[in-house]
């Protein structure tokens, strides 16, 4: 048996040191030094240091986490990580989370569904990249199925107006056809499905007259035509004609620039 020789206060609030039989022992909370009523003089057995070892190791873990939460909703993987990462153990970290779980504290289901509906509130994933996020902080497939399958098909189009609406700029500049085509990249490349590509992208809503699409064929069209300057005459038509096409032109509004209905072609010779 040991004895309790000395108890005295750790500069954190609420945190004490044990001595035993003259000599530091551990460190406990108040919550271990209460529970287990480490005062001087009372004595413990190897086996109740032990216990009281692993209880200071779980209440630790548990203000940790608890204080990993204050600051915004976690996953279990989240919580599990941050504990490994601050040295504590596997079983003392397992013990926690159970315990958080039981108190309603942590939930994957409730964190699911509120990471994604703050991030449809503010950010710019799709449903795909949203799994994909999800899966990263170790939510199962089956939570995140059942609450992407929650959102209305209608909740999207925020995210993904806010995507494109850069591109609305471009009206002038580019063709709608390449306009959309854009659009329709950039929202696949933030996991947007075809279906809700199709949806935002009409949503999209390009207010364009004749005359911005007649602006932008010469717009592109002279870009083109400068950068083949150096080819001879056929082939820098033949090049400017698949540079237009590719960029959503249609072919009567290709063969109008280069019949030279809206610039002298000779004019751009000179450049």
């Amino acid at each position: 048996m040991s004895v309790i020789t000395k108890v005295t206060a750790q500069k954190r609030k609420g945190h004490y040191n044990i001595f035993l039989d003259g000599h530091f022992a551990f460190g406990v909370n108040e919550r271990t030094l209460t529970n287990f009523r480490l005062f001087k003089g009372n004595s413990l057995s190897d086996e109740q240091i032990i216990e009281i070892k692993e209880y200071e190791a779980d209440s630790k873990a548990v203000e940790l986490a608890m204080n990993y939460l204050s600051y915004q909703p976690r996953s279990i993987y989240d919580v599990l990580v941050y504990l490994k990462d601050h040295q504590i153990g596997d079983d003392a970290a397992q013990s926690a989370v159970s315990q958080l779980i039981d108190l309603g504290y942590l939930d994957d289901a409730k964190f699911s569904e509120l990471f994604i509906k703050n991030d449809l509130q503010v950010g710019k994933d799709g449903p795909k990249s949203l799994s994909h996020k999800l899966q990263q902080k170790g939510v199962s497939s089956e939570i995140i199925e059942q609450k992407l399958a929650d959102i209305e098909t209608s909740a999207w189009r925020d995210a993904g107006i806010r995507v494109i609406k850069s591109l609305k700029h471009q009206v002038g500049r580019m063709s709608v056809n390449e306009i959309k085509r854009k659009a329709k990249i950039k929202l696949m490349s933030h996991g947007f499905t075809n279906e809700l590509i199709e949806m935002i992208v009409e949503e999209l809503s390009i207010s364009e007259t004749e005359d911005d699409q007649l602006e932008a064929l010469k717009k592109q069209g002279i870009k083109a035509y400068r950068r083949y300057r150096n080819q001879d005459d056929f082939t820098r038509k033949q090049k400017v004609r698949r540079y237009l096409f590719q960029h959503g032109f249609s072919g009567s509004e290709i063969d109008s620039f280069l019949n030279g209905e809206l610039v002298e072609l000779e004019e751009l010779n000179d450049y």
